[in-house]
């Protein structure tokens, strides 16, 4: 058995009076827990990129590579365990005490031990139900990272543990009014700050005149709920206390500041003969401002295959709005999270050489703040990847080496996320391993089924490993998804180059055209319309093109046949590589490309 030792943040927790509960209700305490774990505590987990390592009965161990993950896990979980405490009786609440530590861990046969992992349980002892409790070193790490309140409970002496240790307590405001909180407690009764990213999703309105279509408005309601479970960062209110609102008419900011979110989602489904209609609308709840809305229609032939379009939909369009809405959020000490929101922004712009400097900037100053950052090492490593892809960058060298190092890092720190597999398909993509690509964003798409951008970049390697069918379904897929995504030009230039590959030139144009016309600061957009062009015998405007792929791009590839050879020597098996010498090589020279 090999045994490892690293550094890792350790969160223990447990069910205050678990014994109680279960005698007085076994199945109903069992079935409790099990819908918890799977709404609440492990879609949180993966999020913050954290590690189940074992549970017992009532507890669970958690590893985390990053302290400032393993705080944001524990205080959302326990947010989120204050909503669910809401609705049932006071005999049948269920509350968590946590314990967080800082320490050096021993790793084996996947389990960890030592004082690390022996301090997190004591301290998790020491917690209130529904509070936490860490050690000072997790406290003194956290200050200016989190905006967390700590109280001081001075030094205390763990049992089994040789020095005594001081503990800070943190508490949830929402389980205040608890009963098995402490009535003498001296935490602060100021209104809790919704966290960021916080969204709840109220059951949709079934407006149809057939009360048994219910069943589709909550299908919707509840879909929506798991998918944005699934997204980095974000708090979602259990599918149970949501529908507690069922049928009331209750005001937004009511609901946010009893749920302690920011981001409410409301909706309506209505069904006529063979069509549905599903309207959607989210909300700020601090101000009862509509931030977006959309309305979806289709067809019942295959009811349950238009549910599942409908909701992903709707969460690939929400992950980008409330991404924006939270990095236009003026802050004013800024952290980690609030750096890699704004990175996440910038992806809400077509991408250009200056969007991607910014981008760049802001993980940067994340990564400044938590070097241990799962999704900022990750962020990082995709958008250097991404430049260099995007022919975006003058260092390509320096850009492919950095994201190799921050991309197995993050690999190394969270297996199970999907945020490090995008990273290393990003990366082995920039380094024209195409196959080796294509597991890591299956991955991906495992994990999280509403990746946009991995329906693109596996459509991109399937064209350069041979499977050239298999290309435009799965960018369709992506527009699908995502109809209004900024990026969508490049999009529809894989679709346009794949026509060109196959000599439907007619077909290539239209769709290289409207990639140009979403996105006119591609250079390789210009490129392969130019080649289309030249080879539908439109001199005048492939040289146009081609003279704008040559300004926008400088020296380079698009200076020469040789230097457009180049390009693609390393692109694909020889059969892709024969399509690309016979139509868009041949198309450039048509234009006007010189030999040398």
């Amino acid at each position: 058995m090999s045994q490892t030792r690293r550094l890792a943040a350790i969160l223990a927790a447990d069910v205050a009076g678990y014994s109680r509960l279960i005698g007085a209700d076994e199945g109903g305490t069992l079935q409790a827990l099990k819908t918890i774990r799977a709404g609440l505590i492990d879609p949180k987990i993966v999020a913050h990129n954290g590690r189940l390592v074992k549970t017992t009965g009532d507890g669970l161990l958690v590893e985390f590579s990053s302290l400032v993950d393993a705080l944001w896990c524990a205080t959302e979980v326990q947010t989120g365990m204050a909503q669910w405490n809401a609705g049932p009786p006071a005999d049948k609440r269920i509350d968590f005490r946590i314990g967080i530590n800082m320490g050096d861990i021993v790793v084996e046969d996947g389990d960890i031990f030592g004082d690390g992992v022996n301090v997190a349980a004591r301290l998790e002892a020491l917690a209130e139900p529904g509070g936490i409790c860490v050690s000072a070193r997790v406290q003194e790490d956290a200050a200016g990272k989190l905006d967390l309140a700590f109280e001081d409970m001075g030094e205390q002496q763990l049992k089994n543990i040789a020095r005594p240790v001081r503990v800070y307590a943190w508490r949830s405001e929402g389980i205040a009014d608890s009963p098995t909180a402490s009535a003498t407690s001296p935490v602060s009764r100021s209104p809790p700050v919704a966290p960021r990213l916080s969204i709840v999703v109220l059951p949709f309105a079934n407006l149809s005149n057939d009360p048994d279509q219910q069943y589709f408005a909550d299908g919707v309601s509840e879909d929506v709920t798991t998918d944005l479970s699934r997204l980095p960062g974000m708090l979602v209110i259990s599918r149970n206390t949501a529908f507690t609102y069922q049928g009331k008419r209750v005001d937004t900011k009511q609901i946010g500041r009893e749920l302690c979110v920011r981001y409410v989602l409301e909706g309506s489904v209505r069904r006529l003969a063979n069509q549905i209609r599903v309207n959607a609308q989210l909300i700020d709840a601090e101000n009862d401002t509509h931030l977006w809305a959309e309305r979806f229609n289709g067809d019942t032939s295959d009811l349950f295959a238009l549910q599942d379009e409908i909701t992903t939909r709707i969460a690939v369009a929400l992950n980008l709005q409330l991404v924006g809405a939270e990095a236009a959020r003026a802050t004013e000490h800024p952290d980690a999270l609030d750096y890699i929101l704004q990175a996440r922004a910038a992806l809400l712009k077509p991408p250009t050489r200056e969007i991607c400097s910014e981008q760049i900037s802001f993980y940067e100053r994340a990564l400044a703040l938590d070097p241990d950052s799962v999704e900022a090492q990750s962020g990082m490593a995709s958008a250097l990847a991404s430049r260099v892809l995007a022919h975006m960058t003058d260092t390509v060298e320096a850009d492919v080496l950095r994201a190799e190092n921050l991309a197995t890092r993050a690999l190394a720190a969270s297996p199970n996320s999907p945020l490090p597999h995008f990273a290393k398909g990003q990366l082995l993509r920039a380094q024209r391993r195409f196959a080796e690509a294509i597991p890591e964003y299956e991955t991906v798409l495992a994990l999280d089924r509403n990746s946009v951008f991995s329906f693109f970049a596996l459509g991109v390697c399937k064209l350069f490993t041979g499977s050239i069918e298999e290309t435009i379904p799965l960018i369709e897929q992506a527009i699908r998804l995502s109809p209004r995504d900024p990026t969508i030009g490049v999009w529809y230039s894989l679709i346009g180059m794949v026509y060109l590959l196959q000599s439907r030139t007619d077909e290539a144009v239209i769709w290289l055209e409207k990639a140009r016309n979403a996105n006119p600061a591609l250079p390789f957009v210009h490129a392969l319309l130019a080649s289309a062009y030249g080879l539908n015998g439109e001199t005048e405007r492939a040289a146009a093109e081609l003279a704008e792929a040559r300004r926008l791009q400088g020296k380079g590839s698009r200076s020469s046949i040789a230097g457009a050879r180049r390009s693609i020597g390393s692109w694909g098996v020889p059969k892709i590589r024969a399509l690309v010498e016979s139509t868009y090589i041949a198309g450039l020279r048509k234009a006007g490309m010189p030999e040398e």
